[in-house]
């Protein structure tokens, strides 16, 4: 029974596959894929300086009861599956950059961001984890 529903899902995916080949958000991936170049969007914490940190807005991609165990000090919290529902919380007009634990779900959210157009936006290479070997503690809140 398992197999069987395994392969009907699949089945689905595979048939809707023409229609989602076809729609405005895989061009606009399409081209953003294109002209991106390998290691765009993303900054190491070691680019970040604390004399820097002021000058950026943080937003933290993961849940809630992460951001409330520790965060990078002044980060917003907006859970990565919500950017693009809640862009109006992310700034247009200053640097961003989105983190999670290690890079994987703010790599998601910050692709989103900027497909959807917001050139401001990185992502922070490791993440969290990163962070802390660079930086230890300091801007943690």
């Amino acid at each position: 029974m398992k197999h069987t529903l395994t392969a009907l899902a699949l089945a689905g995916l595979t048939a809707s596959a023409p229609v989602l080949a076809e729609s405005p958000a895989v061009e606009a991936m399409e081209e953003y894929l294109m002209f991106a170049g390998a290691h765009a969007g993303i900054i190491l914490p070691a680019q970040l300086p604390p004399e820097e940190w002021d000058n950026v807005t943080f937003i933290d991609t993961r849940d809630a009861g992460q951001f409330e165990a520790g965060h990078i000090t002044g980060a917003r919290h907006v859970e990565w599956r919500e950017v693009l529902s809640r862009r109006d919380a992310i700034p247009a007009d200053r640097p961003v950059i989105v983190y999670c634990n290690t890079g994987s779900l703010s790599a998601q959210a910050g692709f989103a961001l900027r497909v959807a157009g917001m050139d401001n936006v990185r992502i922070l290479q490791g993440g969290l984890e990163a962070w802390r070997a660079e930086h230890g503690e300091a801007g943690i809140d």
